[in-house]
């Protein structure tokens, strides 16, 4: 006797098989909608560890590396930088007659010049131009009280020839000109002279100051999701291992709050005086790269493309001869995406006779590259100065600089160690390191980073909300002093 099945509507067309096949009358689909799918007699098979696809996901490190946090109490961190030690001025014009030299003075705050160079000291007037120079002997300065000469005004005479117009044999011509370079290199008296004309110079400085930002991030999940619970392994960046619920959410903000900690220091930007955000109350803070735009080098193009490697180096060493006229600060790390880091690579190799350099271009590490790559470094030694050169992942990831849209900075140069600056509080110089993150803090509170929960679940009860939320809050800014000795790379 026959027996007819009857298809059941609501589970589909199924029909048992006698044996384990896998024919299309007993096979259950998930994902074509033709009614199989409800029908789920066997359950799937569910990984429960997180597959890490992007590896680790975080991006802060960079300042923790080259940088120290401290605390400040007030709105607003103040810092002095000593200015140069010698007397030298740019731009300076000479007169026809070639007896008188013009300093251009003025100004107000840091920009303001003055004339400091006095009646009986010795000086070199060069043309940058040209190369030509003379050594002179100043005569008299406007810059000496009851003086006839205008502020800015020395008469000259130079040591090799009657004026700066020459025209004797084997002389040179600095007359008329608008762009010599002049510096003190000394002074000269006659016997029995007093000293009553030499000008006493103060020492000056250039003050800066930079603001904290708040910045705050916050998580949420309600109440009934909190009932709901769905387990999943996790290896998250921060350490954590093991099965999270909804705080696996929890652990990637805070992950993500404590990169933007780093991120906004490093690409903070003042707010415009007088613009919309100032007036509307936005201060905004000064980053990293803000700062050596403004008081640091910058150097476009170096990974441009089609470069051998002797002109990587000779423009390299350009960057070195623009250290020298700055602090020369011997040891240095340079910290940059993939491309410019190939490119250091290939210039090192380049150089050294051999597909990895063959050991000579490390120079530091007692000179072994292994030892240099176990610190995740690779040093090379250029003049008198020692680089570091690692890879900096905030400009290579996909979701940040990585990103071609946004690919303008290729690297940053940082010096190593500290720097002495006065400080305004302790009324005393100290030292700091180049680069540090300033914080709120004080007895009463700490805002460096704080985390609190609100809500009604999660074990929070401190309002009707029926959520768990919780909030991360910091107040920080970033103070790079002597931006002088950093240097950016541009792409373009």
């Amino acid at each position: 006797m026959a027996i007819a099945y009857s298809p059941d509507p609501f589970l589909g067309s199924i029909k048992p098989s006698q044996k384990q096949q896998t024919l299309e009358s007993n096979y259950l689909n998930f994902t074509d909608g033709s009614g199989n799918d409800f029908a789920q007699q066997y359950l799937p098979e569910i990984y429960e560890q997180e597959v890490e696809r992007y590896g680790n996901r975080t991006l802060s490190g960079f300042l923790r590396m080259v940088g120290a946090e401290m605390p400040m109490t007030s709105d607003q961190v103040v810092w002095s930088e000593q200015n140069r030690l010698h007397i030298a001025y740019d731009g300076v014009a000479s007169n026809v007659a070639g007896t008188e030299l013009t300093i251009t003075v003025g100004g107000t705050g840091s920009a303001f010049v003055q004339n400091v160079v006095s009646p009986g000291q010795t000086i070199v007037v060069a043309d940058p131009a040209t190369g030509v120079e003379l050594k002179c002997f100043v005569d008299a300065s406007g810059a000496t009280p009851g003086s006839a000469l205008a502020a800015g005004v020395l008469q000259v005479t130079p040591y090799t020839q009657n004026d700066l117009a020459g025209g004797g044999a084997g002389e040179v011509n600095l007359s008329s000109s608008t762009t010599l370079k002049i510096f003190v290199y000394g002074s000269e008296f006659k016997k029995g002279t007093t000293d009553d004309s030499l000008i006493s110079v103060e020492p000056s400085f250039t003050q800066f100051s930079n603001s904290p930002i708040i910045i705050k991030s916050k998580y949420e999940v309600n109440g009934s999701d909190m009932a709901q619970i769905g387990w999943v392994e996790v290896a998250t960046e921060d350490g954590t291992s093991g099965y999270l619920w909804y705080l696996k959410a929890e652990s990637e903000t805070r992950l993500r709050f404590e990169d933007y900690l780093e991120m906004s220091v490093v690409e903070g930007e003042l707010a415009k005086a007088g613009g919309t955000l100032a007036t509307a109350g936005y201060k905004g803070t000064e980053g990293l790269f803000a700062a050596v735009k403004d008081r640091g080098n910058v150097v476009t193009g170096y990974s441009a493309g089609g470069e051998t490697d002797i002109t990587r180096l000779a423009a390299f060493d350009e960057i070195l001869k623009n250290l020298d006229t700055q602090g020369a600060i011997e040891e240095n790390m340079l910290f940059l995406n993939r491309a410019t880091s190939l490119d250091f690579d290939d210039m090192l190799a380049g150089i050294s006779n051999g597909p990895n350099g063959g050991g000579t271009a490390f120079g530091l590490f007692e000179n072994s590259e292994e030892m240099a790559l176990n610190l995740g470094f690779s040093g090379f030694r250029r003049g008198s100065y020692d680089f570091y050169k690692t890879d900096w992942k905030y400009l290579n990831d996909a979701s940040t600089r990585g990103g071609v849209a946004v690919a303008s900075i290729d690297g940053i140069l940082v010096p190593a160690g500290t720097s002495t600056v006065y400080d305004q509080i302790l009324g005393t110089n100290i030292r700091r390191p180049f680069l540090h993150v300033r914080y709120r803090a004080s007895q009463a509170d700490d805002r460096r980073l704080k985390s609190w929960i609100t809500g009604s679940a999660g074990g929070a009860y401190t309002s009707s909300l029926d959520a768990m939320q919780v909030h991360f809050l910091t107040e920080r800014c970033l103070c790079v002093q002597a931006a002088n000795n950093f240097v950016l790379f541009n792409a373009a």
